[in-house]
């Protein structure tokens, strides 16, 4: 599913124009990143958290000119899923909202 088509299943499941869901949907997109680039970490409560990681520094290999490079420490986002999002996703439940899989 690409962005698109969550703007279209949300407009028609609310019966919320496409224009505000888009509005939306880009500023919950954009508040994440500034929280993230701010250190703090996001926690939607049944859904999972965006967090950042810190990565060690290290040394990697430019193999086009077989030379060590060395990789500084840095953070790179990261998304972690409750525990009710995982066991839902296992077990693949659906809502009586959600539409059939392609499989069928």
């Amino acid at each position: 599913m690409r962005k698109a088509d969550l703007i279209s299943e949300i407009a028609d499941k609310t019966g919320i124009p496409k224009v505000d869901v888009m509005v939306t949907l880009e500023t919950m997109f954009k508040e994440i990143k500034r929280s993230l680039i701010a250190g703090e970490n996001i926690y939607i409560r049944g859904f999972g958290s965006f967090i950042t990681k810190k990565r060690a520094a290290k040394i990697g290999r430019n193999i086009k000119k077989n030379i060590a490079v060395e990789i500084p420490e840095h953070y790179i986002p990261a998304f972690k899923p409750a525990k009710e999002f995982v066991q839902e996703v296992k077990s693949k439940k659906m809502d009586e909202n959600a539409a059939p899989s392609m499989e069928d």
